[in-house]
């Protein structure tokens, strides 16, 4: 039976909040659920379960991923989909928040919202699903719940090795924005955020006395070199516009004041917005630091480890979020956002269908303290939840809605 047109006002969708308010409050109950019981990634067995239950419960079918964690789930019928993508794994950092829903897992919490960007994602299908049943949902939409986003065995690419987006032609996710108040949602054509790529240089030579380095590899003289010279060579090497940031973490050699010691390490991060520059650094880098310890005669071992690219959003599908923002929340609700160093797998996504990824605003207005994400403090208005099904639900229907002009 085909659908009958989709009732959308040209101004605002105006039937989907009364919708999403009826999972409201449930929504809420889900994330603090989620949020009190994290699973690290590959590991995410009851928040899976969870998902399964409530999907199946609303007359839908969803399907586990290879492995038993993460799951899909369609709503609606039609040759193509228009996929909705939730990750929903926790961090390895400590809860340190005084609240009633605070994880219950020592070491384990939420500290991304990966909790709020499920509840979204649920939500938004929830009310898909009872569309679906109304004749009223023009297509197929696939509800995404991925394992594995802040592993570096990337979820994303596990659900694409899967096929499970071989017959999408549009995707959208959400993420939470601590410095955007609740109601915002932030938007970006192009790079939102970078590459995140780790790199461990590891020296070696001869070691001695600190009264005769010019017997040894003065390999601490030679780390020190690397790390300052890398960064500044890079500079000079790549296209500024492409903002390759190398940043080190962490730094180890020797134990004795009198020593030149024979092994020595940093290791950090490489971060780019440029896809082209992404794909180019890590042989630049294995050039560049064999070049700067040559005088010192040590030896250098570059490991360099390919996370993520760059997420690079598709201009349509932004002026989709866009449409679906305003429709749902009201023009003021649009900002534009900034580009962002950290990394994201929904990169992985956007290599084989066009999408986009939008900033979430959970920022309360009576904040007083900035909290970022990846911190034991970090916690959201809930009130987002909400914005984030009603966004998502609207961006899939106006999706489905240009799929079929």
């Amino acid at each position: 039976m085909s659908a009958r047109p989709l009732p959308v006002d040209d101004e605002r969708l105006t039937f989907l909040a009364p919708m999403v308010k009826a999972y409201a409050d449930e929504l809420v109950a889900m994330r603090r659920d989620i949020h009190a019981h994290p699973e690290l990634s590959w590991q995410e067995e009851r928040t899976t379960a969870l998902l399964a239950a409530r999907l199946t419960a609303a007359g839908l079918e969803p399907t586990l991923l290879p492995g038993g964690t993460g799951l899909t789930c369609d709503v609606g019928a039609g040759a193509g989909a228009v996929a909705l993508r939730a990750d929903i794994d926790a961090l390895p950092l400590t809860d340190r928040k005084d609240v009633p829903y605070a994880s219950t897992v020592e070491g384990v919490c939420h500290a991304c919202g990966h909790d709020v960007h499920t509840a979204a994602v649920l939500g938004a299908g929830l009310v898909l699903a009872d569309l679906d049943r109304e004749g009223r949902l023009p297509g197929r939409v696939r509800l995404l719940f991925q394992p594995a986003e802040e592993s570096a065995r990337s979820g994303a690419r596990a659900v694409l090795e899967a096929g499970a987006v071989d017959d999408v032609h549009r995707i959208f996710a959400v993420h939470c924005d601590p410095r955007t108040s609740v109601g915002q949602v932030g938007l970006r054509v192009g790079a939102i955020t970078a590459s995140a790529d780790q790199v461990r240089v590891r020296l070696t030579g001869r070691g001695g006395h600190t009264a005769r380095p010019h017997l040894t590899g003065d390999l601490v003289f030679a780390l020190g070199k690397v790390v300052t010279e890398v960064p500044a060579a890079l500079s000079r090497r790549v296209d500024p516009r492409a903002a390759l940031s190398v940043v080190w973490g962490r730094i180890e050699a020797g134990r004795a004041a009198n020593a030149i010691p024979e092994v020595g390490e940093v290791a950090g991060t490489l971060r780019c917005l440029d896809r082209s520059a992404w794909e180019a650094a890590e042989e630049l880098v294995e050039d560049l630091v064999r070049a700067i310890v040559a005088p010192y005669d040590v030896r250098a071992d570059v490991l360099y480890e390919r996370n993520v690219p760059p997420v690079e959003n598709e201009a349509v599908s932004v002026d989709l979020l866009r449409a679906a923002v305003t429709a749902t929340e009201g023009a003021e609700s649009v900002t534009t956002t900034e580009r962002s160093l950290g990394g994201e797998d929904f990169s992985w996504y956007l290599d084989r269908v066009p999408g986009a990824l939008a900033r979430l605003g959970v920022r309360p207005p009576q904040a007083t303290v900035d909290v970022d994400l990846h911190q034991g403090m970090f916690d959201v208005d809930e009130r987002a939840i909400s914005v984030g099904a009603r966004v998502l639900a609207a961006s899939a229907l106006l999706a489905l809605e240009k799929a079929s002009i």
